[in-house]
């Protein structure tokens, strides 16, 4: 977890995974998609980072409607689902916006997103991601998936660059 503090300044965008980050459990619905159940603290986070400018992807495994839509709904137009390598979909990712790995902040919290995190300039896991991811992560969020974390992560580097919310700035009213 060296230069974590330091490196908040640099970012310009993050990429999340969903299950596991977004949401800690699924339940199987009678049509066969995925229900899940997201905090939404952290909808606001993602919704006032696009806000201010931040560039948001999510790369998940899952191939949800409900997940497309409610990341929709919060202004992420970069959402790669039925991601079968997470690599591919990264690189697609930071080459379409010229982005550098120090500017990109990565959360993940599992196997598959090793490989992406190890790439990022920036590694960050919920508190209850698995010992491998944990590793790599220059930040282990205290809150776990589903909880918190990424409204932990994006205030953080929004405070860092001074974007975060300032009492009086309606402009993060949503």
């Amino acid at each position: 977890m060296d230069n974590f503090k330091e490196r908040l300044k640099d970012i310009k965008a993050f990429v999340f995974d969903v299950d596991g980050v977004f949401s800690n459990n699924v339940i199987l619905s009678t049509d066969g998609d995925l229900m899940r159940f997201m905090n939404v603290k952290d909808g606001f986070a993602v919704k006032t980072a696009i806000q201010k400018g931040f560039i948001v992807a999510i790369i998940t495994g899952g191939n949800s409607v409900s997940v497309k839509q409610r990341f929709n709904l919060l202004g992420v137009t970069d959402i790669y689902l039925s991601s079968s390598d997470k690599v591919d979909d990264y690189k697609d990712f930071y080459m379409k916006y010229n982005l550098k790995p120090e500017e990109i902040l990565y959360m993940g919290d599992d196997i598959p997103d090793y490989e992406p995190m190890k790439m990022s300039g920036l590694a960050t896991c919920p508190a209850d991601a698995v010992e491998e991811i944990q590793g790599i992560s220059h930040y282990i969020s205290d809150r776990e998936g589903g909880e918190g974390c990424v409204r932990d992560v994006i205030e953080q580097v929004m405070r860092a660059q001074g974007k975060w919310f300032i009492p009086g700035d309606v402009s993060v009213i949503v």
